[in-house]
C-alpha cells in the first residue's frame, strides 16, 4: 500500500522539490502507468500508489500535515503540535494507537483506492485526471495526452547549411499522413527539431503530444561534418606545397580563397574561419582545409628532368628526424 512508503520516494523527487517539479514527476510516472496504456498487470496498483502520493504532496497543507507527521498525518487532529504528537506516539499517549484502533489506523474504502484526504473525504478519480489532463474526464480514466513521436530526417550538407523545407509522412495507428516541415539553417547532426501537437492524438479532448525530428546529416562526397566545422581535402601539386600559393575551395556556400604557406605538408588544416555551418544563435563553425599533396602518375621528359634536377640538389630528407 501506498501509504507504507515514503510518498517522496513513490514519485522520485527530493523532500524539497517544488511542486512544479512534483506535478511534472506524476504528470510522466501517471502516463506510464495508466492502466488504459499500460497493460501490465501491477500497472493498476502502481498507479494508485502514484496518485495517491501526488494528490498529499501537491496540496501544501496536506503536504506540510505530511512532511511534519509521516504516514500518521491522517488521523492526527488538526490542532496537535508535531512536537506534541511525537512525543505522545514514542510515549504511548493517547493518540499513538491511532484513535483507539489499537494500532496503525485503518484506511476505510476511499484509501484502499489511493485517494484519502485528510479530512476524509474522496477525491473522484475523474475530477483528479480532469483537472491534472486539461478536462473532466468523458470515462472511467479520462483524457490522456498523446504520447510524444519521434522521426529521422535525411539532410543534405547543404540543406543543413542553408535550410529546407521538407514533406515528411508518419505512419502509425493505421494513418499515414504528411507534413510540409521548414529545417532552419544550421541544424546540426542529431539536433531535435520539436513540432509542437504534431505527435500522438490525445484521447477525448486532450492535447497532442510533440513531434521530433532527429536531424541526421547524410555522407558526402566532399565534406566531413564534426558538428558545425566542415573538413575538406585540399589537393595540392608538390611545388605549390613547397613554394606556397592562394587556391581556391568549394564551401556549401560557394568558392573561398584559402591561403597555402610555403611548406605546407600533407596533413597541414588550414581554417578558413566562420564558414562552416552557421549557428543562428552563436558563432559559426569553421571549415577545415585539409592539405593532400599530390604527384603526376606519369611525367613528361621535361617534368622528369627536373624532378631529376631537384633530387640531385636537394638535401631535403622526409625520413630525417627533426
Amino acid at each position: 500500500m501506498a501509504s507504507d512508503r515514503d510518498f517522496y520516494e513513490i514519485l522520485g523527487v527530493s523532500r524539497n522539490a517544488t511542486q512544479e517539479q512534483i506535478q511534472r514527476a506524476y504528470r510522466k510516472l501517471a502516463r506510464a502507468h495508466h492502466p488504459d496504456v499500460n497493460k501490465d498487470p501491477g500497472a493498476e496498483d502502481r498507479f494508485k500508489d502514484v496518485s495517491e502520493a501526488y494528490n498529499v504532496l501537491h496540496d501544501p497543507e496536506t503536504r506540510r500535515r505530511y512532511d511534519a507527521f509521516g504516514p500518521d498525518f491522517r488521523r492526527v487532529p488538526d490542532d496537535v503540535d508535531p512536537e506534541t504528537w511525537n512525543r505522545a506516539a514514542a510515549g504511548g499517549g493517547p493518540w499513538a494507537g491511532g484513535a483507539g484502533t489499537g494500532g496503525r489506523a485503518r484506511r476505510g474504502p476511499a484509501a484502499d483506492t489511493g485517494f484519502a484526504t485528510g479530512s476524509g473525504e474522496d477525491i473522484d478519480l475523474d475530477d483528479l485526471l480532469g483537472g491534472l489532463f486539461g478536462g473532466r474526464a468523458g470515462r472511467g480514466w479520462g483524457p490522456i495526452p498523446g504520447a510524444d513521436q519521434e522521426a529521422v530526417i535525411d539532410l543534405t550538407v547543404e540543406e543543413a547549411y542553408r535550410g529546407t523545407r521538407r514533406s515528411v509522412t508518419l505512419e502509425g495507428g493505421g494513418q499515414t499522413r504528411t507534413l510540409q516541415v521548414t529545417i532552419p539553417a544550421g541544424v546540426t547532426n542529431g539536433q531535435r527539431i520539436r513540432l509542437a501537437g504534431q505527435g500522438g492524438r490525445g484521447t477525448e479532448g486532450a492535447p497532442a503530444g510533440d513531434l521530433y525530428l532527429i536531424v541526421r546529416i547524410a555522407p558526402h562526397p566532399r565534406y566531413r561534418v564534426e558538428s558545425r566545422d566542415l573538413h575538406v581535402e585540399l589537393p595540392l601539386a608538390p611545388w605549390e606545397a613547397a613554394l606556397g600559393t592562394t587556391v581556391a575551395v568549394e564551401t556549401p556556400d560557394g568558392e573561398a580563397k584559402v591561403k597555402v604557406p610555403a611548406g605546407t605538408s600533407s596533413g597541414r588544416r588550414l581554417r578558413l574561419r566562420g564558414r562552416g555551418l552557421p549557428n543562428p544563435k552563436g558563432t559559426a563553425g569553421d571549415l577545415y582545409a585539409e592539405a593532400r599533396i599530390l604527384v603526376p602518375r606519369k611525367l613528361s621528359a621535361e617534368e622528369r628532368r627536373l624532378f631529376e634536377e631537384l633530387a640531385a640538389t636537394s638535401t631535403f630528407d622526409p625520413r630525417r628526424p627533426k
